[in-house]
């Protein structure tokens, strides 16, 4: 018992108190960002951090999002930190309970733990001009005892929550007089037995692809409603052989070798997108031919084949989600929702269909994320108050004016559509350390890009993609904000942005060092904000 009451201690609490944590690094999150960042801060000799997460272990929407059939569309090798891959991938694309796993082994090779709080929610974050630090109110509960108020000062706040972490609930007329069990795809209940039941899920995107066909081989009657059609190309997956496993451990720059060609060839699907969309015809076709593979009725072929470009929305991966589709009992619904009652959907044509549980697989708050809301900058309006006036914008995806000291990780225009995002997270990585570095061999304690820079920035993304399918696509998707902008994504090749945040572009900022509280630029170059793809 001493030697708990002691850690607690070294830990910042006092017990019955009030208690106050003080750190250099505040990280919010603990997925593949957040755990990135505690790894690269430490192998730089930045130790005096603190990771926060409201969930029980690290892993982020990965260890969130457990519904049936939860796999990534990105190939293994790909998906997964350059330093430390891993030679034992059970399949050329993982599963959420493998890449879980994955993602907490590495946390206990590189001693993250030690420097984590789980179970600890983060309820506000607010910026202290006087003393230039943020001071975050944390819920932390320790070995699931009762959650205790915690303020945690932080010099720099790195927001690691990622985009995938609010689920977005549709605001569906009636919906809270369903009779009947309501589950989200990221909120799965694994206690629901759907043993012929009759079910419904709204949404066609990631998850449902996914989800629908493991649902229908159980359920007695799984109605699907569709509002976009999405394209779908085959996944090519397969379980490696262990003489595969074998060279991939044994065999020096062999999975470099595949990485990298896996890398490449994505990067020619970016040039489509951002540049010559009908370069991407090849891939309608091959998603055309997999609708006619997977359907036998012809008006299901057409009801389920998207009237916009292919890439103007998220292209997804399936083998099984048209046969499922064109399964006896699974009813594809296309009318779009009316309302829900306390028995179940009517859709606009008037149709009432019955259902014991609906399944909701609308995705996520990605551009309108509660959390915006709780982070409060320098002159006191919330990010959420910002972005609703502005759009999502910052700079490099990582720093937005009016909020000092903070770096977003997966931030505004960081997204993409065609490869692996842990490649954009490393990006980001680097971005950080020299930042830290820069502002501890200076002496700066307040960093904050300035205007603008951060307008110039986004007048070069939003040029770029002028050009591009996710303007002229013919779709709406989440990539969009409400005031019409691409936000979301990364225009172009992901090299270019690997270029542009390698350094710390210190002439982009205004900084302020120890006690001066006077604002001034610091000397150099006027900032050149990147453009994608130049």
């Amino acid at each position: 018992m001493f030697n708990k009451l002691l850690t607690l201690r070294q830990q910042g609490f006092r017990l019955g108190t009030m208690t106050t944590h003080d750190v250099e690094i505040a990280i919010v999150g603990a997925g593949f960002s957040g755990l990135g960042a505690a790894i690269k801060l430490s192998q730089n000799g930045v130790d005096d951090y603190l990771v926060i997460d409201r969930g029980s272990d690290f892993g982020g929407t990965w260890r969130d999002n457990t519904y049936p059939g939860a796999a990534c569309d990105v190939p293994s090798h790909l998906y997964s930190y350059s330093f430390a891959q891993n030679p034992d991938w059970s399949r050329s694309y993982s599963h959420q309970p493998e890449i879980h796993g994955y993602i907490n082994g590495v946390a206990d090779n590189y001693g993250i733990g030690a420097r984590t709080w789980f179970t600890s929610e983060v309820e506000s974050a607010h910026w202290n001009e006087d003393e230039h630090r943020w001071e975050l109110s944390v819920s932390r509960s320790v070995d699931g005892g009762p959650a205790e108020q915690v303020t945690v000062r932080a010099r720099h706040l790195v927001g690691a929550v990622g985009p995938l972490c609010e689920p977005n609930l549709p605001d569906i007329e009636g919906i809270d007089g369903f009779g009947g069990t309501i589950v989200h795809s990221a909120r799965w209940d694994h206690e629901m037995d759907f043993t012929g039941k009759r079910v419904a899920v709204i949404g066609t995107g990631a998850s449902a692809i996914q989800i629908v066909p493991q649902l229908g081989k159980v359920v007695g009657r799984l109605d699907v409603y569709q509002r976009t059609a999405p394209w779908i190309i085959p996944r090519n997956e397969r379980p490696y052989l262990p003489v595969e496993n074998w060279a991939f451990k044994n065999v020096p720059g062999l999975q470099n070798l595949i990485r990298g060609g896996i890398y490449g060839f994505n990067e020619t699907v970016a040039a489509g997108m951002t540049f010559a969309p009908k370069a991407l015809k090849p891939v309608e076709l091959i998603s055309r031919a997999n609708i006619f593979k997977g359907i036998r009725d012809p008006k299901l072929r057409e009801a389920v084949t998207p009237s916009y470009a292919v890439g103007c929305k998220r292209i997804l991966k399936s083998n099984d989600w048209y046969p499922t589709l064109d399964q006896p009992n699974v009813d594809l619904v296309t009318d779009g929702i009316e309302k829900i009652t306390e028995a179940g959907i009517v859709s606009r044509d008037g149709t009432l269909r019955e259902v014991d549980v609906i399944v909701v697989a609308t995705g996520f708050h990605v551009t309108d994320s509660p959390v915006f809301a709780t982070i409060h900058g320098a002159d006191g309006r919330s990010l959420a108050d910002v972005w609703d006036q502005t759009g999502m914008r910052g700079y490099k995806g990582s720093f937005v004016h009016g909020f000092p000291n903070m770096m977003l990780l997966i931030g505004p225009s960081t997204g993409l559509g065609h490869t692996s995002m842990v490649y954009m997270i490393e990006s980001q990585l680097n971005y950080l350390v020299d930042y830290i570095r820069t502002a501890r061999r200076s002496g700066i304690t307040r960093t904050e890009v300035t205007e603008e820079a951060q307008d110039r920035f986004n007048s070069g993304i939003q040029h770029t993609l002028r050009n591009s399918v996710w303007v002229n696509g013919g779709c709406s998707s989440w990539y969009q904000d409400e005031h019409g902008n691409i936000t979301t994504v990364w225009p172009g090749f992901t090299f270019t942005f690997r270029n542009a945040t390698r350094r710390f572009d210190i002439a982009a900022y205004d900084v302020q060092k120890g006690a001066d509280r006077t604002a001034s630029t610091a000397s150099g170059a006027a900032p050149q904000p990147a453009v994608a793809g130049s």
